[in-house]
């Protein structure tokens, strides 16, 4: 293992987990009533919107503290997969006016999520070296 992985990993937790971090406070700061109605129009239950606040401020505090890092980073990638599902599904093939991907903002999340699900916390974190904790 580089030397640097462990910083890598911490630079990647916190991008993440700051940047979904903002979304959740904006949610808590105005509500998910939009969300229930999106979710009431797919048929799910109103209180499934809820769950926003597990994707968007429980599981990246989870990862920016480096705490069962895996699960915070796994339940982000659910978040944004459900996102995707019931907001942006439309634009899945479309690119923007510069050229890039549409959806690249949710796909930087999704995939960042899954890529620290897979190598986990690294050594700066309060799960410790050993891992267990994450």
């Amino acid at each position: 293992m580089n030397r640097h992985d462990d910083a890598a990993k911490l630079i990647l937790r916190l991008t993440l987990g700051i940047l979904v971090l903002l979304h959740g406070i904006s949610k808590m700061t105005h509500g998910v009533g939009s969300i229930v109605g999106m979710v009431q129009a797919q048929g799910w239950p109103g209180f499934t919107a809820y769950f926003v606040y597990v994707g968007e401020v429980i599981a990246p505090i989870l990862i920016i503290a480096g705490l069962f890092t895996r699960l915070g980073a796994l339940l982000i990638a659910i978040n944004m997969l459900v996102a995707i599902f019931l907001v942006h599904h439309s634009q899945l093939f479309m690119l923007n006016g510069q050229g890039g991907w549409q959806l690249e903002l949710q796909g930087m999340f999704f995939f960042t999520a899954v890529a620290i699900a897979l190598m986990g916390a690294g050594r700066f974190s309060v799960g410790g070296t050993s891992g267990r904790l994450n």
